[in-house]
């Protein structure tokens, strides 16, 4: 996500990490770049002016000046300015009680239905709480059955009112439903609507007040830019929403909706779409955000989802296997089956620091397994589990059963082996420690 703006930020900022001290004639230079890499990624004049002011201010203060690593003070203030324009912090629903209702509006093709069912499977998994769909978009032809089926894929339960076509009662009647049975988080879902459309307007108005909800989250498509941050004043003013939802924010986005939206409308961003899974929503985090976009990595979320895939007692399983020396490819398989379940592959990969550089321009398919799955799912039970059989004619028909070549698969066994010897010798506290110090080297 935003590719070009941080290969163009980063560049303008690398300008001055080779001057010994920085002048207001350098500072101007990398100010114009920094301006007009914000510009190009659809923020609007206002927001990048005052942008790089303050950016330009407190890079000429004493304290940068005097510096005797200017370059990198100026990094520290460019990512410290970007955090706070997008909010400084995060902000998660503010759900309070027992019983909440979220109202989600939009435009149309937003992403409002795919979101509402990922912030369901969000809410359960991640926070227990029982919650019920309200499908109240009667105007989007098979809106209401593509979240009956999304809400089947995540078992979450939904409400609808079947050939009515009064969005009002819907959301109402679902709301007094969901109270009444007992659920957490009542999520009313609503159809995409023009702010300039008066009538939808006056509508969503009306199931915002029948509804009373906890939250109201305004869905933006990314990819629409400035148009997005517009269109969210005008419906900031109608329905004075609590929070801002980012969607597709892994396709080909400017960024300028995620770093102006805050300025305009006052109101958090709350949540990022990284993806079309289910599991591909993100909390948002500013600062983390910020480091992003300054090819800083993201550490942190990288870890956090992990952890949301690691099971205890499987890896306790793995660590006795290969102290063993019994590791072996269903084992493999398996660690595959987790990252795959982490989300997008780019977007992984440009959490590591340094990796978004590395990777520019570069197309991750999503299926970079498959070739990989499809090898060692032609192996026999007795192959996988003891790599060491694997000879030149067992290879052979492994290659011919996957459609790869046998070269593909002498790279896969080479890549095995070595992973395997690379966990063997992290075993114990010193390997550990080994573990640690790479990580730190890797961060710097």
């Amino acid at each position: 996500m935003f590719e070009s703006l941080s290969q163009k930020i980063e560049k303008a900022v690398h300008r001055l990490s080779g001057r010994s001290r920085l002048t207001e004639i350098n500072v101007a230079e990398a100010i114009k770049d920094i301006r007009r890499a914000l510009l190009d990624a659809d923020v609007s004049y206002k927001v990048a002016k005052q942008f790089t002011d303050d950016v330009r201010d407190k890079a000429l203060g004493a304290n940068v000046l005097t510096s005797l690593q200017p370059g990198q003070v100026m990094v520290k203030i460019v990512r410290d300015e970007m955090a706070a324009l997008m909010g400084t912090s995060a902000s998660e629903l503010d759900l309070k009680g027992h019983f909440n209702v979220v109202l989600m509006a939009g435009l149309q093709g937003s992403g409002k239905t795919t979101f509402t069912a990922k912030l369901a499977n969000f809410l359960q998994k991640k926070k227990g709480k029982k919650v019920l769909l309200v499908a109240g978009d009667v105007y989007r032809p098979a809106a209401i059955e593509q979240l009956q089926v999304l809400g089947g894929q995540i078992g979450a339960d939904v409400f609808t009112l079947e050939g009515e076509k009064d969005a009002v009662r819907i959301a109402r009647e679902g709301v007094a439903f969901g109270k009444s049975k007992g659920y957490n988080v009542v999520l009313v879902d609503t159809a995409g609507r023009l702010a300039v459309d008066e009538t939808l307007m006056a509508e969503i108005k009306a199931i915002h007040e029948a509804v009373a909800p906890t939250e109201t989250l305004f869905v933006v498509d990314s990819m629409t830019g400035q148009d997005a941050v517009n269109t969210a004043k005008a419906f900031h003013d109608a329905l004075q929403f609590t929070g801002v939802v980012l969607t597709k924010l892994d396709g080909d986005t400017r960024g300028g909706a995620a770093l102006t939206i805050r300025a305009v409308v006052d109101v958090p961003v709350k949540f990022i779409g990284t993806g079309e899974k289910m599991e591909a929503l993100d909390v948002f985090h500013p600062d983390r955000m910020a480091d992003r976009i300054l090819g800083m990595g993201d550490v942190v979320s990288l870890v956090e989802r992990a952890q949301e895939q690691f099971n205890e007692e499987e890896a306790r399983k793995i660590q006795k296997k290969i102290a063993q020396n019994k590791f072996g490819f269903d084992d493999f398989l398996s660690q595959i089956q987790q990252i795959k379940k982490m989300g997008n592959m780019k977007d992984l990969m440009g959490m590591i620091p340094g990796m978004s550089k590395a990777m520019a321009g570069v197309e991750v398919d999503d299926d970079a397994f498959k070739h990989i799955e499809a090898m060692i799912h032609s192996m026999t039970p007795v192959e996988r589990t003891n790599p060491s059989i694997l000879n030149a004619s067992r290879r052979k028909r492994i290659a011919q059963g996957s459609g790869r070549t046998p070269e593909d698969v002498n790279k896969l066994i080479k890549q095995f082996e070595d992973m395997s010897k690379v966990m063997r010798m992290m075993q114990g506290e010193g390997g550990r420690r080994q573990l640690m110090n790479a990580m730190k080297g890797m961060r710097g």
